[in-house]
């Protein structure tokens, strides 16, 4: 998939990687983290303009993000209601949910883009909780504008050892992800014991 991914940016340029980072953000298996470091690479070599290049990557991480936050907010809710107590999910947990991404939670749509697996999940998660619309803009947002930003500085200022460190980044995210995952699965079943 990198390749092609690679490919795609290549010779489509700006087009190709909104339209990849829209589906990538919305949870599809794209390399986000290598195609905007090969984005920034592009830019070092003079094959891409850095304006159309960022506004490219920013647009495609927000409509993502925001096509995300509208799926859990249309669908997250009513699914929970119709299929909730058969996962053990009442309205009360619902509510705490509420509650908690209204206290912190927002900051994982802003520090979430860093974390893969995590970026693809807290949009849905803050549409589930019918975070208000403004607060979301907010965090996501600021969170797509830092995400943007710092990957494709990173293809820039690395120039051509991009590859190799792009490759050791997608390997230790990928190892921090899942190590939030099985974090996250053990505090979920530390609370079930407890109840």
């Amino acid at each position: 998939m990198e390749h092609q991914v690679i490919e795609w940016v290549a010779r489509y340029g700006y087009a190709a990687i909104f339209c990849l980072l829209v589906l990538g953000i919305v949870g599809l298996p794209v390399p986000d983290e290598t195609l905007l470091t090969f984005t920034g690479y592009l830019v070092f070599k003079g094959n891409l303009k850095l304006p159309p290049a960022f506004a490219s990557a920013f647009l495609g991480s927000a409509c993502g993000i925001t096509l995300s936050y509208t799926l859990g907010r249309i669908f997250g809710i009513a699914l929970i209601h119709r299929y909730g107590s058969r996962i053990h999910i009442s309205e009360k947990e619902v509510n705490r949910a509420h509650a908690w991404f209204e206290r912190v939670g927002r900051w994982g749509l802003t520090f979430g883009y860093f974390v893969p697996g995590i970026r693809h999940l807290t949009a849905y998660a803050a549409g589930m909780s019918a975070l208000e619309t403004r607060q979301f803009a907010l965090f996501a947002y600021s969170g797509a504008l830092a995400w943007a930003a710092s990957f494709l500085a990173l293809g820039y200022f690395l120039g051509e050892r991009w590859q190799p460190i792009s490759a050791a980044i997608e390997r230790y995210a990928s190892v921090l992800a899942l190590a939030t995952v099985i974090c996250a699965g053990v505090f979920l079943f530390w609370r079930l014991r407890r109840k």
